[in-house]
């Protein structure tokens, strides 16, 4: 070998680890050194290696030794000036084409050109388990334990007071609240309860770490009963002894879940063998209420489609002596259908869930159960459709949902929504008789829906009134009707924002309290609270403070509990008159533990929908160690609803699913809440009815391109996207609709096949299936296994075999399009795992991590990485 040679195979093993191109600009240096060390010796000058490169190679490619014959000459003119050298560039590595290697470096072109080709995928950078450690500090489960001042839910006593546990530094504290005195205190004495405890007990516990979430006031606060260590205990507040609960309030029920409690405390109402029961809450004994419930035509039954419980779906009447419930009919439902994995013989799960298109779809019978001697009352009316007015369930709430009983238990007003969701009818039913008027009804093009969150209607039996929520004109408001002609009395409240929910209506005052979006300015997603006449006058903003506010009022409506944040400001927790005077101060959010650790929040952002017109937001997750001067892949977190968005709550929190951790490994993560999500106009909303298949692609995509434009860093030729279940549907569309955009996708069990997925939301959001003459249907282009055939980039699909909310087929639709047309594909199973994956959600995480980190950011994931989930110290119960 010549020593040039020589030279030249210690740079190519010097470079082993560098892409192709880098490798061949390295080898072409070879030669350029030793033309640069003759033309220096020639002429007696020094010049600059990048600045005679770049002049070299201004003429374009040629071989060397063309080049270096043209340089004699060229040297040979120019010895008296060196002026033509003085730019200063950055080298370009393509400048160096492989159609030169060859000329100048003859011996080594074949092992030059297996490194150049081998290089980038044999030496990828390569993360370690140190990187993914770090970039899981960033998960919920490490950073919510850093912050400080965030208070539990309100626990009311008499006179609207109450006491709530707030997380602190050293743990958590008890504090006890008096709206009237205007006072704030520990509930207790932590520190004499917990030696108190420890002597009693025989273990010793910390004042800051009590073990025990949720105690028990006496009616005269005298005492606190607490469970700990498996035995019952009751703490002296005046004494501060602590001596074992010999008579506790109430032993512990085995099926307390599963039961509703009447209003007075007395009566727990449960389903047995398929009939509706009640327990005595004091000395348990148990009475039936209806004989005639069978399998699939029972009462008050919680198993219609993807929800089902065990828990009855009922209202108590206010004097706790009527129950408002439904004898359920699915006689003629179809079943869905999933197989357990194990070893042995596989059992088949069945099931009710009926399809779009069915004929026979769940129903409901209206009932009227009477408690004390019982009785049912039926309604004399058809059956219902089972659907509710806010949601694809009748019982989102928690409870019966669109009933609302009159202060005597004599009427029942309940609203009636047609199986398109196109029609709601407003109806009050006489309790004793079962006998039903119409009062109103609304019709709309699309869905019609009673609110945002929440039903928000009111039925006003002392003025024979109703109070309604309409979009009618564009915007979610409430309207007065007079509830015996069934006319609209007055609009009461008006405007370009969304009442989002109804929390009280004052009769006596002639007063509602309301939550709503949109009408401060700013980010129309933050909520305040309002209070407004009747009569749609003396609107009043009663949360002033810029962000979203959580309000929840007192049992007697004369205080509120204010919280609010924004997503990147931690906020506090105020009381508040019914008039929005502030009380006191409860607490402060603080997150100074969390920002020592290097933690920074999300930054808002706002651009303008596909249309150009229509303003979006969400949030934006960078590297905290972020370098504007690189380039970072992006990746669009989605979650197109409707019924949702992909931000969540507008509230601040330490961690939003695994954004900020998956950041740190080296992305721009975004979230951004397209057109078709709620919480703005109702033509807003719509903008994909009858079309979900257009998953707000089009917004994120927009959004994305000017995100780039304003953020340099972000390298939008190296775009990811990824979502769960609707997110999920979204992902795979994404992938097959925008196939040179979207070049990695992770679609987690998502509903790609609207014709497989339960009845209710598909009929809601895309109308009734219809067939044309033609033999096609409205839902064929909804369809992602349609258009698997276009996919070009890297996809992973993942689905829990037991997914009774969208069953696996809905993926296996797809892996078997994918196949047939030729198309690579990855697929991660879980045998046992339902819809949300559960005990393997870490794994799913991390696969997620490791799927963007080599196919996106073109890295090598640490092998088999393990992410260990751990609770809140601080709710740790011993």
């Amino acid at each position: 070998m010549t020593s040039n040679e020589q030279a030249a195979t210690a740079e190519i093993e010097r470079y082993m680890a560098m892409p192709g191109q880098a490798l061949s600009y390295k080898i072409g240096q070879l030669k350029l050194r030793e033309l640069r060390a003759k033309y220096e010796k020639q002429l007696g000058e020094k010049f600059d290696l990048c600045s005679f490169h770049d002049e070299l190679l201004a003429g374009g490619a040629m071989p060397l030794a063309v080049l270096e014959r043209k340089m004699d000459v060229w040297a040979a003119q120019q010895k008296s000036s060196l002026a033509t050298f003085s730019v200063q560039t950055t080298p370009t590595l393509s400048l160096f084409p492989s159609l030169l290697m060859h000329k100048y470096v003859p011996a080594l072109f074949t092992a030059a050109t297996f490194f150049v080709t081998t290089a980038a995928s044999a030496q990828q950078p390569a993360l370690t388990d140190q990187d993914y450690a770090r970039a899981e500090r960033f998960m919920g489960y490490n950073t919510q334990a850093l912050v400080d001042g965030m208070a539990d839910r309100p626990h009311w006593q008499a006179n609207d007071r109450f006491w709530y546990r707030v997380m602190t530094a050293q743990g958590s504290e008890f504090v006890l609240v008096d709206p009237a005195r205007k006072t704030r205190k520990p509930a207790f004495d932590h520190a004499m309860l917990a030696a108190a405890l420890s002597t009693a007990s025989g273990k010793t516990y910390d004042a800051n770490r009590l073990p025990f979430r949720t105690l028990t006031f006496s009616p005269d606060e005298k005492s606190i009963s607490f469970a700990a260590g498996g035995k019952s205990w009751k703490y002296d507040v005046a004494s501060g002894q602590v001596s074992p609960d010999a008579d506790p309030a109430a032993k512990p029920n085995p099926n307390a879940e599963n039961e509703i409690e009447s209003p007075n405390g007395q009566l727990a109402a449960y389903i047995q063998d398929y009939n509706l029961w009640v327990r005595d809450t004091k000395t348990n004994q148990k009475t039936q209420l209806t004989t005639d419930g069978v399998k699939d035509y029972g009462y008050a039954t919680d198993n219609a489609g993807w929800t089902h419980s065990d828990k009855p779906v009922l209202r108590w009447s206010p004097d706790s002596r009527k129950i408002a419930t439904f004898r359920q009919d699915q006689r003629n439902v179809s079943d869905m259908y999933l197989v357990t994995t194990n070893i042995g013989k596989p059992t088949l799960k069945a099931w009710k869930y009926p399809l779009p298109g069915d004929k026979d779809i769940a129903t409901i019978e209206r009932v009227i159960v009477e408690v004390n001697s019982p009785k049912v009352v039926r309604f004399q009316m058809a059956p219902d459709p089972h659907r509710g007015s806010l949601s694809d369930d009748i019982s989102s709430s928690g409870t019966f949902d669109d009933v609302d009983w009159s202060p005597d238990g004599s009427q029942l007003a309940f609203v009636s929504t047609s199986r398109d969701h196109k029609q709601a009818k407003m109806r009050v039913a006489d309790a004793a008789t079962g006998v039903v008027r119409d009062v109103f009804e609304e019709t709309v093009a699309t869905q019609y829906e009673s609110g945002q969150g929440a039903i928000n209607w009111r039925y006003l039996p002392k003025t024979k009134e109703v109070v309604w929520y309409s979009e009618r004109d564009n915007w979610g408001h409430l309207y007065l009707y007079d509830a015996a002609t069934g006319k609209v009395k007055q609009q009461i409240t008006k405007g370009n924002f969304v009442v989002t929910q109804l929390l009280k209506v004052d009769e006596k005052k002639r007063q509602l309290y309301f939550l709503a979006d949109g009408r401060e300015p700013g980010n129309p997603y933050f909520t305040h609270l309002y209070r407004i006449g009747l009569d749609g006058k003396h609107l009043t903003l009663l949360t002033p403070e810029a962000g979203n506010h959580q309000v929840t009022l007192s049992p007697s409506g004369g205080y509120f509990i204010d919280t609010y944040s924004q997503p990147d400001r931690p906020g506090a927790t105020l009381l508040r008159a019914a008039d929005g005077k502030l009380v006191t101060a409860l607490e402060k959010t603080d997150i100074s533990r969390l920002t020592a650790t290097g933690w920074k929040a999300p930054t808002p952002i706002t651009v303008k929908a596909q249309d150009g017109q229509i303003d979006l937001y969400g949030l934006m997750f960078t590297p905290t160690t972020l370098d504007p001067a690189k380039k970072y892949p992006i990746i669009n977190y989605i979650y197109p609803g409707p019924q949702g968005g992909g931000v969540g709550s507008w509230s601040f929190s330490a961690a939003r699913s695994d954004h900020q951790a998956l950041a740190e490994l080296g992305f721009v993560v975004v979230v951004i809440e397209g057109s078709c999500n709620p919480l703005r106009s109702k033509s807003y909303h719509d903008a994909c009815y009858g079309n979900m298949a257009e998953n707000t692609l089009s917004d994120q995509v927009a959004g994305m391109r000017q995100l780039a434009q304003k953020y340099p860093y972000i390298d939008l030729n190296r775009a990811g996207i990824w979502g769960h279940s609707g997110g999920g549907y979204a992902t795979a569309a994404a992938m097959f609709r925008y196939p040179d955009f979207f070049k990695v996708g992770i679609s987690e069990s998502g509903n790609h096949e609207n014709r497989n997925y339960e009845d209710d939301w598909a009929e809601r959001y895309i109308g009734l299936l219809k067939t044309n003459p033609d033999g096609t249907t409205n839902y064929d282009n909804q369809a992602n296994a349609t258009f698997a055939k276009n996919l070009k980039g890297k996809l992973m699909l993942a689905h829990g075999l037991m997914d009774d909310n969208v069953p696996p087929a809905n993926t296996l639709l797809v892996v078997e399009a994918l196949t047939k047309a030729n198309k690579s594909y990855d697929l991660v199973v879980f045998p046992n795992a339902a819809h949300g994956y559960g005990a393997y959600s870490p794994y799913m995480t991390r696969r997620r991590w490791d799927y963007f980190v080599q196919h996106l950011a073109g890295a090598q994931p640490p092998h088999d990485y393990e992410m260990k989930p751990k609770p809140d110290p601080r709710n740790a119960v011993l």
